[in-house]
């Protein structure tokens, strides 16, 4: 099955969410944990036994890792393992993007064959999506997913996302129909976007026929209407993105799974 295909079923499954670990020094400290490499690995352990076998996605963010350098990403490559042993579908919140060899680096790094191995990536495509051929590539060989940026909620993308090019389109829709010509042809594309849920004027979903990663609900203010808005068509392929509001029931591992699989119930 590919990337598109498996998101899918999980969707079907345990309800279409996608739960963050983002484990930054407040959150840290609010579970009683010290802002460490030990306090990160508990903190992580804690999510994989909560979330694993329980909800669609998880997305562990990439920079609350990165912070720790290499013993971060140990812990880094520990979550992601553990996390996919359980057949749970992984997400890497890195945003990386480049050109060329570059850009085929990254690939590997977050696809291909080593310790970072997940199934999906988030990746920028500002250097044009073309850019991110290597990706695409390293993807399709792995029966992996991409999630790219199309259009962010945060008032400083909302201006430039928002600007028209010579076509007429928006940079914003521009990028996600890119993404929708990579996608043409599968059941369910493996290629996928990343949409703000508290955007007034979100770019067209409806002939992406991939995966959406749709940050903004809960904490951030978007509901559930919300997202059925800004979906369209695409409505069962969108998976709402939380983290907050979820990671705030921790440290107990079962009030951190209860409150995810509520909030999957309504999607």
């Amino acid at each position: 099955m590919t990337f598109g295909e498996r998101l899918a079923a999980a969707g079907e499954r345990y309800g279409r969410l996608c739960v963050g670990i983002d484990p930054h020094a407040s959150l840290l400290h609010s579970w009683g944990l010290q802002d460490s490499v030990e306090g990160l690995r508990d903190f992580s352990r804690r999510c994989v036994e909560a979330f694993s076998g329980h909800v669609a996605l998880v997305k562990p963010q990439v920079a609350f890792y990165e912070r720790f350098g290499a013993h971060g990403f140990m812990v880094l490559e520990e979550t992601i393992a553990s996390l996919r042993e359980t057949g749970t579908l992984v997400v890497a919140d890195a945003k990386r993007g480049d050109i060329g060899s570059t850009m085929a680096g990254y690939a590997e790094a977050w696809l291909g064959e080593t310790s970072l191995r997940s199934d999906a990536v988030t990746v920028s495509p500002y250097l044009g999506v073309g850019a991110l051929k290597p990706v695409f590539d390293e993807a399709q060989k792995h029966e992996a997913g991409v999630f790219v940026l199309g259009a962010t909620s945060n008032p400083e993308a909302v201006a430039f996302q928002s600007q028209r090019l010579e076509n007429g389109k928006t940079v914003a829709q521009y990028m996600v129909d890119e993404c929708a010509a990579l996608n043409v042809g599968e059941t369910v594309g493996s290629v996928g976007v990343v949409v703000g849920a508290t955007l007034e004027n979100p770019p067209v979903l409806d002939a992406l026929n991939g995966p959406v990663l749709m940050p903004g609900v809960g904490a951030q203010g978007g509901t559930a209407d919300d997202v059925a808005r800004i979906a369209g068509k695409n409505f069962s392929n969108v998976f709402p993105s939380v983290s907050r509001s979820v990671l705030a029931a921790g440290p107990d591992v079962r009030d951190l799974r209860k409150h995810a699989i509520d909030q999957a119930k309504q999607y």
